[in-house]
């Protein structure tokens, strides 16, 4: 039987160069590290989720960056905010159900380079509103601009699709009752015309299922 104290000593010997080589480097990094001068700065973050709920979708609007004081050794704070080296504020989203949740900020979700660490962050908290996903068909409200300047009047008037489907946060969802086309210009139209348009929903939270675009047939006479 190998004895223990054997297998010990010759699982320290092994290698010993390349053990004491990488020994040496990691005590000059350390020593470089600790000898340089401990320095204040400030960071923008963005904010990341993770582990968000495919049944879900955000009902209000958050803030998407943080303001962090950070404290750290120069090297490492040097071009903080740039590119790559950007911290960021990851929140996990494992197991959120529909309503409002909050989410504190500091050591525990922020990415930061090896011996910087958090003072403060602005704010410090994220609040967080959620809910179902719902698609619903609204009817499409068509806008004109100069009507009635010429002497002529939109007198029929016929929408494909008449409807288009919306979808968002069930509670948005619930408040729309109509989406507008962008104003078509009436001010020189006569006779019957037949114009394509987008259509727009005002709430950013909500958004179309589809394409936007209707196409809108109307006369115009006196």
């Amino acid at each position: 039987m190998t004895n223990p104290f054997a297998r010990a000593v010759r699982l320290v010997t092994h290698n010993w160069g390349w053990k004491l080589l990488s020994l040496a480097i990691a005590t000059g990094i350390w020593m470089v590290v600790s000898s340089e001068p401990q320095l204040s700065t400030f960071a923008t973050a963005r904010i990341e989720f993770k582990n968000l709920p495919d049944n879900l979708e955000l009902a209000s609007s958050p803030e998407t960056s943080v303001l962090l004081e950070l404290r750290g050794p120069s090297g490492e704070l040097t071009g903080l905010g740039d590119g790559s080296r950007r911290p960021a504020v990851i929140l996990d989203m494992t197991g959120i159900a529909p309503g409002e949740h909050t989410f504190s900020i500091g050591t525990g979700n922020v990415t930061l380079p090896r011996g910087v660490r958090i003072v403060r962050a602005t704010p410090s908290e994220e609040r967080f509103d959620f809910d179902r996903p719902l698609v619903r068909a609204v009817p499409v409200t068509v806008r004109f601009a100069g009507e009635g300047r010429n002497g002529y009047r939109v007198t029929a008037l016929a929408v494909d699709p008449p409807m288009l489907e919306i979808v968002g946060p069930r509670k948005r969802i619930a408040a729309v009752q109509s989406v507008n086309t962008d104003p078509i210009d009436v001010v020189s139209a006569t006779g019957f015309l037949r114009v394509v348009v987008n259509a727009y929903v005002p709430d950013p939270f909500v958004r179309f299922e589809s394409s936007p675009q209707v196409t809108v047939s109307f006369t115009m006479r006196k």
